[in-house]
C-alpha cells in the first residue's frame, strides 16, 4: 500500500511538472515597424496558451510591472537599464492588486505592453528580446516566472527631418527614405492601394493627406483650428494610429483583394478617381465603388478625401 501512495505521489509531481510544460508563453511585436530613439511606444503582444488538460490560472496585476518583466541585452550581453518609472513602480511602498485569470484548456490569453515601460532606450542598436510572467506576482529580483522567446529588436537613431521640419517616412522593408514621386492621381491611388494590400503602412501613408482627412468632419476641424502646432501634431499622431488601427475611417484602411481604376479626371489642381474594389468573403465577394478626392501639393498629387459606395456581392466559384 506504501508504494501504491508512493507511486500515485510521483505521478502527480511529474503530472504538475508537465502542466507547466505544456503552457507556452510567446511575444512578437505587436505592430512591426521600424523603431528610433524615441518616446514613441514599442509594442509587444505577450501570449499564454494552455496546452494542458485543466485550466491554468494565474494573477494578473492592475500594474503589469508586478506580473511580467523583459530582459533586454545589446549583442554583446549587456543588459539595457530599467526605466525610471519602472524602479519607481517597484521600490516605492503600494499595495499590488490583481486579479485571477483562467485559461481554460486549448485557449489562449493575451495583453499588450510598452517596452520603454520597462527599459530605457538611449542608443540604437541591435537588442535580443526575452520576456518574463510572473503566475504568483513579481516579488524581488529572485521571483521564478515563465520565459518567452526571443525577440530580436533594433532601434535607430533619431528621424532624419525633411526641408519643412517634418520626419521623412522610412520604408521598413529597405530602410531608405521614402520620397514622393511626381505621380499622377490614378498612379497615386494604385500605388497606396497596392501598399495597403502588402501592410506596408508606411507607402500607405505616404500620399494621405491626414491633416486634411482628418478635418473632414466638422467638430474634428474646430478642434484642429483651435489646437496649437503641438496639439496638431498629436492629433495628426493619433488619427493615424487609429486609421491603422481601423479605428476610425475603416473604409479606407479594409484591404482589398484586389481592384482596378475606372476613371480618372483632374486639372492643374484637383483631381478625382474612382476605382472599383473587390473585397472577398468566405462564401462572396463585396463589390465597392470608392471615388478619391486629390489636391496637388509642391507639385505632388495628395489624397484628401474619399467616398465610398456599396455595389452589392457576387458569388464566390
Amino acid at each position: 500500500m506504501k508504494k501504491f501512495y508512493f507511486l500515485a505521489f510521483i505521478l502527480l509531481i511529474l503530472g504538475q511538472f508537465n502542466l507547466f510544460a505544456e503552457v507556452e508563453f510567446n511575444i512578437r511585436f505587436y505592430d512591426r515597424r521600424i523603431y528610433y530613439v524615441t518616446d514613441e511606444p514599442i509594442f509587444v503582444q505577450i501570449t499564454i496558451t494552455n496546452n494542458t488538460p485543466a485550466p491554468y490560472r494565474f494573477k494578473l496585476a492592475d500594474e503589469r510591472v508586478f506580473s511580467v518583466d523583459f530582459d533586454i541585452r545589446t549583442m554583446t550581453n549587456r543588459e539595457i537599464p530599467e526605466a525610471d518609472s519602472l524602479i519607481r513602480k517597484r521600490t516605492q511602498y503600494q499595495q499590488v492588486f490583481f486579479r485571477e485569470v483562467a485559461i481554460e484548456s486549448g485557449e489562449s490569453f493575451s495583453f499588450v505592453e510598452d517596452l520603454r515601460d520597462y527599459a530605457a532606450f538611449t542608443q540604437p542598436g541591435s537588442y535580443r528580446v526575452k520576456a518574463r510572467v510572473y503566475p504568483e506576482l513579481y516579488r524581488s529580483s529572485q521571483s521564478t516566472g515563465l520565459e518567452s522567446n526571443y525577440l530580436n529588436l533594433s532601434i535607430r537613431p533619431a528621424l532624419i527631418q525633411g526641408p519643412d521640419g517634418i520626419p521623412l517616412e522610412m520604408d521598413v522593408a529597405t530602410g531608405a527614405v521614402l520620397v514622393r514621386q511626381p505621380l499622377s492621381p490614378d498612379q497615386v491611388v494604385t500605388y497606396m492601394l497596392t501598399a495597403r494590400q502588402q501592410s506596408q503602412w508606411e507607402r500607405f501613408f505616404l500620399y494621405l493627406d491626414l491633416e486634411a482627412m482628418l478635418s473632414r468632419d466638422a467638430l474634428q476641424r474646430r478642434r484642429w483650428q483651435a489646437e496649437n502646432e503641438e496639439g496638431r501634431r498629436r492629433m495628426v499622431s493619433t488619427y493615424r494610429q487609429n486609421l491603422q488601427n481601423s479605428t476610425v475611417d475603416g473604409d479606407i484602411s479594409v484591404i482589398p483583394t484586389s481592384f482596378e481604376i475606372l476613371r480618372t479626371i483632374y486639372n492643374n489642381n484637383e483631381g478625382e478617381v474612382t476605382a472599383l474594389l473587390r473585397f472577398r468573403h468566405p462564401n462572396y465577394t463585396e463589390l465597392r465603388r470608392y471615388t478619391y478626392y486629390l489636391e496637388k501639393r509642391d507639385n505632388y498629387w495628395m489624397i484628401v478625401n474619399y467616398s465610398v459606395e456599396g455595389l452589392g456581392t457576387t458569388a464566390n466559384d
